[in-house]
């Protein structure tokens, strides 16, 4: 059966935004491999769209969030900006079907490639502000990433942010961890890490990176301790 050749429009209505110069829309959507792609692809759109989505999450965190100080806007920031969530709009915008790739990327499943439809997402951002400036991109941002605004996919607080800061809220020094064991090829590691807090029992955390294993033995701790609670933290 034929693949139904995509219409822009869907993607344009989508998008709820309509370009004054169409091929600012082309390029964000063009990947290097593209034929004929003479070195035009998304790469330097991605480049200025990722500081614009910056400023625009900054300045909608600022002004639906008031009374919050500048830790937990920064953590608000971090946690919208980062490639999951950008994948995530470009999902919702349906952005993968209209892709240009090479046929080899477009043969092994690049379309759904979560680092490559992040990229397209920003790239998109970048195009409507040279489109039409910051308001206009700012309003895309908007009305894509406000419904991620007040359910955010993970904690605020990463584990070894929080265990940090529970420590110090006690008068406690703050947790230090150690590599007590890493096996596996060199290729794909395994580490086992135990973190220490004064008057509390060692916990461990096992993950394919030191960092992974470190907020692994973190969460335990905070877990263990009553800090968090498995219904909202139990999870990576």
């Amino acid at each position: 059966m034929a693949r139904r050749k995509p219409n822009l429009d869907e993607l344009l209505d989508k998008l709820g935004y309509r370009f004054e110069n169409p091929a600012l829309l082309d390029e964000a959507l063009t990947h290097v491999s593209a034929p004929k792609a003479d070195g035009q692809s998304y790469q330097r759109l991605e480049f200025l769209g990722d500081r614009v989505l910056g400023l625009a999450i900054a300045d909608l965190l600022y002004r639906t969030f008031p009374g919050a100080p500048e830790g937990e806007l920064s953590r608000r920031l971090a946690e919208l900006v980062r490639r999951e969530s950008c994948a995530e709009i470009a999902i919702a915008w349906d952005v993968g079907p209209h892709l240009k790739l090479g046929a080899g990327e477009a043969h092994s499943g690049e379309r759904r490639n979560q680092t490559i439809l992040a990229d397209v997402a920003e790239a998109i951002i970048g195009a409507v502000f040279l489109d039409r400036g910051y308001e206009a991109a700012r309003n895309l941002v908007e009305g894509a990433f406000k419904p991620l605004l007040e359910a955010p996919r993970r904690p605020l607080r990463d584990p070894k942010s929080a265990l940090q800061e529970w420590a110090q809220g006690r008068g406690l020094p703050p947790p230090t961890y150690a590599i007590v064991e890493q096996t596996g090829p060199d290729h794909a590691p395994k580490f086992r890490v135990v973190v220490r807090v004064k008057g509390t029992e060692n916990e461990f955390g096992l993950g394919t990176s030191k960092r992974i294993a470190e907020q692994a033995a973190a969460r335990s701790l905070l877990l263990r301790e009553g800090v968090w609670t498995e219904e909202e933290h139990g999870t990576a």
